[in-house]
C-alpha cells in the first residue's frame, strides 16, 4: 500500500523564508538552509520550495539558493515558482531538483505542461492549483500568485492537467492560507475524486488534526504545511507521529541521523 506523504512547503521571498496569509507574506521567519536541515532530521517526507519574489532580479540567487539546498537535502526536492520554460526546468533539475511545480504558465500555455513531461517525464511535473472560492458552486482557479482569476473550476482544470501529462497536484485555497482553521475539504474531495494522480492538500493547517482529514475525509495522497512547522520544535515528527496514531499509513517518524554542512557556500 502506498504511504501518504506529509510534504514541508518553504515560501522563498527575496533570500529570506516568509509566512502567508491568504497569498499576503505576512513577515520572513528564518532562511531556507536552517529550515532545510531541520526537516532534514525532523522526520518529513519531501521538501517544496516556492519562489513568491516580487523582484525578478533575485533569480540568479534562487538558482543558487536551489543548488545549495540540494547540496544538503536528503529527502525529494521539488521547486517552483515563475517557471515559464523548458531550459528553466533543465537547470533546476541540473542543480538537484527531484521535481518541478508550475502553475501560471500551465494555464497560460497547456502544451507547455505536455513539452515537459515528454521531456523530462510525468512523475517530476506538478502542477499547482491556487484556487478561491467558498463553495462547489463558485471556485475558481487563480494565476499570477492568486491575483488574477481564470475561468478554470479546479475540477475541470485537474482532469486538464492530469491529460496534458502532470504527475501530481498541489492544491492550495487561498481563503484558508495561512488561517489555520483547517483545509477546504469539499474542494481537496472534489479534485481527488476526478484524477488519478496523486493530489497533495495544503492551505490551512493549524493543528495536527486537520493533516489527518485531509487525508482521511479529502481523499489526499499526500499533505502540506507551511507555517504551522516554523514555531514548534520537532514539528514534522510529532504531526507523523499523530498521523501515525491516528491508523494513516506513513513512514516511520524517526529522527534521520545525518551529518549536515551546517554552513551555507552563498550568505544571504
Amino acid at each position: 500500500m502506498v504511504k501518504h506523504r506529509l510534504i514541508a512547503c518553504l515560501l522563498w521571498r527575496d533570500g529570506l523564508i516568509v509566512q502567508s496569509v491568504n497569498f499576503q507574506h505576512t513577515n520572513f521567519v528564518g532562511d531556507a538552509f536552517t529550515a532545510v536541515d531541520f526537516f532534514n532530521t525532523w522526520a518529513i517526507d519531501e521538501i517544496v520550495i516556492l519562489d513568491v519574489s516580487r523582484d525578478a532580479k533575485k533569480r540568479d540567487l534562487y538558482y543558487k539558493i536551489i543548488e545549495e539546498i540540494s547540496r544538503r537535502c536528503f529527502v525529494p526536492l521539488s521547486v517552483g515558482g515563475k517557471i515559464s520554460s523548458l531550459d528553466q526546468i533543465r537547470e533546476f533539475l541540473r542543480l538537484g531538483a527531484d521535481k518541478v511545480v508550475i502553475n501560471t504558465e500551465a494555464v497560460k500555455n497547456p502544451a507547455f505542461v505536455t513539452k515537459a513531461a515528454k521531456m523530462f517525464g510525468n512523475q517530476c511535473i506538478v502542477v499547482s492549483m491556487d484556487v478561491k472560492g467558498k463553495s462547489k458552486e463558485d471556485y475558481k482557479v487563480y494565476i499570477e500568485n492568486g491575483s488574477l482569476a481564470t475561468d478554470w473550476s479546479p475540477y475541470e482544470w485537474a482532469k486538464k492537467a492530469e491529460t496534458l501529462g502532470a504527475g501530481e497536484i498541489f492544491l492550495t485555497s487561498i481563503d484558508r492560507d495561512g488561517l489555520r482553521q483547517g483545509y477546504d475539504l469539499e474542494l481537496i474531495k472534489g479534485v481527488a475524486d476526478v484524477v488519478q494522480i496523486p493530489v497533495i492538500a495544503s492551505g490551512g493547517v493549524g493543528s495536527w488534526q486537520h493533516m489527518a482529514d485531509g487525508i482521511e475525509k479529502g481523499g489526499a495522497d499526500a499533505v502540506s504545511a507551511a507555517n504551522i512547522f516554523h514555531y514548534s520544535e520537532q514539528s514534522t515528527k510529532k504531526a507523523k507521529e499523530y498521523l501515525k496514531e491516528a491508523g494513516i499509513n506513513v513512514r516511520e517518524p524517526e529522527f534521520y541521523k545525518i551529518l549536515l554542512p551546517r554552513e551555507p557556500k552563498y550568505i544571504i
